[in-house]
């Protein structure tokens, strides 16, 4: 996975609009369209702010993207194939309140 393009502002793991979790993993089983999708590891920076600083000193950016979404075209044995997906938010409180624009159903 090149990089994972984050809208999500408020997430422990964006910087400058980069995911920099190790692996993230994308819900919603049965999406029809992209709100039907999640970001799982969202990460409230509010609470997980010492979290964000260890993990952007020792790392290069997501390296996996795990997939639940079985009707997405990317969906490759629960791994995600797209070469850079995108994650949105606004006002995000919890994971389910985020979205990954990149679905495409099959």
């Amino acid at each position: 996975m090149s990089k994972i393009n984050c809208g999500v502002l408020n997430c422990s793991h964006n910087d400058e609009n980069i995911c920099y979790a190790n692996i993230i993993n994308v819900g919603g089983k049965n999406a029809r369209k992209d709100s039907d999708t999640c970001c799982a590891t969202f990460l409230d920076s509010i609470v997980y702010s010492d979290l964000t600083n260890i993990v952007h000193s020792n790392s290069n950016g997501c390296d996996v993207v795990s997939c639940n979404v079985g009707t997405c075209i990317y969906n490759s044995n629960e791994l995600c194939s797209a070469k850079s997906i995108e994650v949105n938010g606004e006002n995000v409180n919890l994971y389910s309140e985020t979205d990954c624009l990149t679905f495409k159903t099959k």
